[in-house]
């Protein structure tokens, strides 16, 4: 029990910070932004290539981070802010041509080969049936202090109140005097840095490769539909809810059924049970769980 519980805090982990940027950058543009997954494979290569510097992990995630948000700035200006007036749809489809070439770039920069961090091997620790690792521990930690950094901004700051207003009230809060581009410059920062973050945690418990991007895509989106598209902190809720379907899929024990001592559901199914969860949740909110606003996706 204490392991699946930790196992789905830890996939909580990978697909939250994802989620979160991708749902707030939504609130503002209202589009779903398929490259932002591409973020997070980007941000995991460009620590690997800072670690091979000499930087030290933390301030190699740093870097992976503000590269990465100037990434997402940059596309954001020249690419999305111009899809978005020919309409919602036309951005999501140019979001993924941008996806596309994006892996096709990092494809030819990094090859198909997966690249591990050599960091120094971390602790393990063992309580009866319960394993984990203190890079898992560290990973989780990260995760949770971000995300309420990032609560606080966005909860008791101007700066937060200005976004959520936006977000709210496009319209009234141009007139009201805020500065609609710059805050919606800024919001796409935030969320090219967070993805950047979650591809570098990731790939520390594991390895930065190509398809990172689109390992993530579906889970991320069902995570952050399953929130509300737009709402930031149910997109966490929203991780958590995939994190517990993926994990109950790998980890129940169905050798009671077919008179076996051990039958488990093979890990292709992993999606396929997400997206089940996500059906039947839509059948009941079409506009996710945590969102009461009625939105047009």
């Amino acid at each position: 029990m204490f392991q699946f519980i930790v196992d789905t805090l830890l996939r909580t982990a990978e697909l939250s910070l994802v989620a979160l940027g991708l749902s707030l950058v939504y609130g503002l543009v209202r589009f779903a932004n398929i490259a932002h997954m591409q973020y997070a494979m980007v941000g995991a290569f460009l620590t690997a290539a800072a670690l091979k510097m000499g930087m030290p992990f933390p301030l190699a995630v740093l870097f992976s981070a503000l590269v990465c948000g100037i990434l997402a700035v940059l596309l954001h200006h020249w690419v999305f802010q111009r899809l978005i007036g020919a309409g919602a749809a036309n951005a999501m489809i140019g979001s993924l041509a941008v996806s596309m070439v994006i892996i096709a770039l990092m494809l030819g920069v990094e090859g198909s080969s997966p690249v591990s961090y050599k960091l120094a091997i971390g602790s393990n620790w063992q309580w009866g049936s319960l394993r984990v690792s203190s890079d898992e521990c560290w990973s989780l930690a990260t995760t949770l202090v971000i995300i309420l950094v990032f609560n606080v901004l966005l909860f008791f700051t101007p700066q937060g109140r200005s976004i959520r207003a936006l977000a709210s009230n496009r319209e009234l809060a141009a007139a009201s005097g805020l500065n609609a581009n710059a805050i919606v410059h800024t919001v796409n920062m935030i969320s090219g840095m967070l993805a950047a973050v979650g591809g570098s945690l990731i790939a520390m418990n594991g390895s930065a490769y190509i398809n990172q991007g689109n390992d993530l895509m579906l889970p991320v989106l069902a995570a952050a539909i399953l929130g509300g598209l737009g709402n930031p902190m149910g997109a966490i809720l929203g991780a958590l809810l995939i994190a517990v379907t993926e994990t109950l899929v790998t980890n129940i024990n169905w050798g009671w059924l077919y008179g076996e001592e051990m039958v488990f559901m093979p890990t292709t199914w992993i999606n396929a049970a997400s997206f089940v969860m996500l059906l039947l949740a839509l059948l009941l909110r079409p506009y996710g769980l945590f969102n009461r606003e009625v939105r047009r996706v």
